[in-house]
């Protein structure tokens, strides 16, 4: 194995900051994992990917879908008061023989109503407080995509240069430790979100 320090290519690569972008943050969501190359291939971890498939090495910041969770939870807020109030009202007329099976009617459908607003407040928070990474991904010819992080968001630029430089040398092999990312996608963008002309409202994501 070569011991010299290959050379971090000295364009800028995409995701550059003039202004250092945050550390990831929380320990509860990232776990230690080594990435190396060797004998043309990336091992994140596990998981090898050959390196003449790699399409794209860039770092970008994973930002959570707070505004589609806002509007999610108001959508939500919404449906539910509006089904418990029609339940109400539709249990009051048809109780009116019996007040007690009405009382009854009502309290089942708040009950339901309290527990499907506490389940929404819990998502959305989960949302909200979710944190910004910087993170580094390697995208492949195919569907499978990398993405781990680092506590300096200098040493993820770098190792865009340093992943490059092995595609470009096959002889090339280093080590690194970095962290593996365990978040829930469905919170995150993944991705550059771009505008989709020739439709409404739409948002893709863009794969060089």
């Amino acid at each position: 194995m070569s011991s010299a320090e290959p050379p971090v290519a000295s364009a800028e690569p995409p995701g550059h900051f003039d202004i250092p972008p945050p550390p990831a943050v929380p320990p509860q969501s990232v776990t230690g994992i080594d990435l190396r190359v060797g004998k043309r291939l990336l091992w994140v971890g596990s998981a090898a990917y050959p390196l003449e498939n790699v399409t794209r090495v860039y770092t970008y910041l994973l930002t959570p879908k707070r505004k589609e969770a806002t509007v999610l939870f108001l959508k939500r807020l919404g449906i539910i008061l509006s089904v418990a109030f029609a339940l109400t009202i539709l249990g009051g007329i048809t109780g009116l023989a019996s007040e007690s099976a009405a009382s009854g009617i009502v309290t089942v459908v708040w009950l339901g109503a309290v527990a499907a607003l506490v389940f929404s407040v819990i998502e959305l928070f989960s949302v909200l407080t979710a944190p910004v990474q910087y993170v580094l991904a390697v995208e492949t010819s195919g569907p499978s995509v990398a993405i781990v992080t680092s506590p300096d968001p200098r040493q993820l630029d770098g190792l865009v240069g340093s992943i490059v430089h092995a595609i470009e040398n096959p002889e090339v092999e280093f080590q690194v430790r970095v962290d593996r990312i365990m978040v829930n996608p469905r919170n995150y963008y993944f991705g550059d979100n771009v505008n989709m002309y020739g439709g409404a409202g739409n948002v893709g994501v863009a794969h060089a």
